[in-house]
């Protein structure tokens, strides 16, 4: 086992502007990068990064030539390698496209490994993908190439080797998986499970408990867990989101971290315009503590 993680202030950082997107092939500038993390230095220590990509890169260089303090867990982006027809907005893909997502993953993992050796002294933790087992997930990969996945990095850097997911199936199928991990890393988000900013924190730690007790061996961190501020209703009641639900919920969960000495990446540093319906309420798009024009909401205010 790897040596554990710092509990330091974590935050998932995703620099992708209006107009901008990893789908448009759009991204953001050095530049761009640079006037994120001055504004996020004061407050946070260590950032979530989702893939091994340019926009990745960016962040990293950022942070190496501007003598930023940040460390950086580090993420690879996979995609389906098998159906899954439980997925409500659509997982079913044809041969071809599996076989193509299959070299991607592999690309990405190369990739995952090659900014890890360059940035070791900025990468703390590698994760080999995001929410890719999970019942409802459009990205299924098999628990046993995610199993190769973490063994061809164990192999080739020095960074503890994670894997980011839902608090359910750490509790069910994801075992095998975690025997070669050093690091298990949680979501948990209230809100999409219908529960109120009252019962948030309590619901939160009892995810985190239930995974933490079936691996005493383990650290077990949470990588996401945050708290939306707008509603169209999809999946989510309008009435439960605000910047003030949002507030406590984010000072709440820091204060827990602080106590319980349990490392937390929030979700997330601004919000994603780009994700989701076109619909300018859709939550996918609000979970920022910072709008997308960078301006603070109250819990950063």
């Amino acid at each position: 086992m790897r040596p554990r993680l710092d509990v330091v202030r974590g935050l998932c950082y995703s620099g992708y502007r209006n107009e901008q997107s990893p789908e448009l092939g759009i991204l953001p500038s050095y530049d761009e990068v640079k006037e994120d993390l001055l504004l996020l230095q004061d407050d946070w220590q260590s950032l979530r990064l989702y893939a091994s990509d340019a926009h990745s890169q960016t962040v990293l260089e950022v942070i190496r030539d501007e003598g930023l303090t940040f460390t950086v867990m580090l993420g690879a982006y996979v995609t389906a390698e098998v159906d899954n027809p439980d997925c409500p907005w659509g997982g079913v893909y044809s041969s071809r496209q599996l076989k193509e997502n299959q070299r991607h993953n592999d690309f990405e993992i190369a990739e995952l490994i090659r900014l890890s050796q360059i940035f070791s002294d900025i990468v703390v933790c590698v994760s080999i993908g995001n929410e890719a087992a999970v019942s409802w997930t459009d990205h299924r990969v098999p628990t046993l190439r995610l199993i190769e996945f973490a063994n061809r990095l164990k192999g080739q850097v020095i960074q503890p080797v994670t894997f980011c997911e839902n608090y359910v199936p750490w509790q069910f199928e994801l075992a095998s998986l975690a025997e070669v991990l050093d690091i298990i890393s949680i979501h948990s988000y209230p809100v999409w499970e219908h529960k109120s900013v009252d019962e948030g924190l309590e619901f939160t730690i009892a995810n985190y408990q239930s995974v933490a007790m079936a691996y005493p061996d383990h650290q077990v961190i949470i990588t996401e867990a945050g708290w939306a501020t707008a509603s169209n209703g999809r999946g989510i009641e309008p009435q439960q989101v605000s910047e003030s639900a949002q507030r406590r919920y984010f000072e709440a969960l820091m204060q827990w971290s602080e106590q319980a000495q349990v490392l937390i990446y929030y979700f997330e540093a601004f919000d994603e315009n780009w994700k989701g319906s076109a619909h300018p309420l859709e939550p996918e798009k609000h979970w920022g503590l910072y709008r997308a024009d960078r301006t603070p909401k109250l819990a950063m205010s």
